[in-house]
């Protein structure tokens, strides 16, 4: 086997949850561009069955599932289908997650606890669920943000809380499975990439942290993906509860 033939995913079969946003459908394509089948994750059904084509055209099997990450319920029925569809789950990223801008003293009960139920809850909820299922060499990619490791001067609190919490349970996780299942779990924390939550939230502010990016530039989805790949492949097999910030330097600013 060859340097790049480790990073290759043939025969390996990958959940995305969140699959419909624009950072889910860069991570289908770079999973089914290295050769993985996909199981695509998200509530809005229609933008699944357009990414599923795409992973289609690339050759790869693709399964649709409608799923609300924060019901655990419905965690098992993605896996289930999953199982049922492909007799396997190899790799989960855990992508699902939502955005909230605002001061803390204006955020109330709900809006707090809804950024937690799907960044948090909905992460562990996948999780879990795989977890039940994965084999020895399985790989687990959790979503958090450069927001769980620094502060970039935006009122975020919800938000950043819920992923740092993500990296505390990529490293409790990959001390739990790592050695009684033998899967891998880390986490990436992405800085600032061309998504809906950016451009929603962020768009007015990345001028001002344009200083703190030290490649003077935000990323490029496929960059991400590429990590993804990296950390789901048997080119980071040795690498286990880990935080990759992929962020142009963002955290170290």
């Amino acid at each position: 086997m060859t340097i790049v033939d480790k990073f290759r995913l043939d025969g390996r079969v990958a959940i995305i949850t969140g699959a419909s946003s624009s950072l889910g459908a860069a991570f289908a394509k770079g999973l089914a561009e290295a050769g993985a089948d996909l199981v695509l994750a998200a509530r809005r059904v229609d933008e699944l069955e357009r990414i599923a084509e795409t992973v289609r055209g690339i050759g790869r099997r693709a399964l649709v599932v409608e799923t609300d990450v924060t019901d655990s319920r419905e965690c098992t029925a993605l896996v289930d289908a999953a199982m049922e569809e492909f007799g396997r789950v190899d790799i989960l990223v855990n992508n699902a997650g939502v955005g909230s801008v605002g001061p803390a003293t204006r955020q109330g009960p709900q809006e707090f606890r809804s950024v937690l139920d799907v960044n948090l809850y909905g992460t562990y909820w996948a999780a879990q669920a795989c977890g039940l299922v994965m084999q020895p060499g399985s790989s687990i990619v959790n979503v958090s943000s450069i927001l769980g490791i620094t502060t970039t001067g935006l009122p975020q609190a919800a938000y950043s809380a819920s992923k740092a919490a993500v990296i505390g349970l990529t490293r409790d996780l990959a001390q739990q499975w790592g050695t009684r299942k033998g899967i891998r779990v880390n986490a990436i924390a992405p800085g600032f990439f061309a998504s809906e939550t950016s451009s929603e939230n962020y768009d007015d502010d990345l001028v001002g942290l344009s200083d703190r990016m030290i490649l003077g530039r935000t990323g490029d989805p496929d960059e991400l993906a590429a990590t993804v790949v990296w950390l789901a492949s048997d080119a980071g097999g040795y690498v286990t509860g880990q935080t990759v910030s992929v962020d142009g330097g963002v955290s170290i600013t």
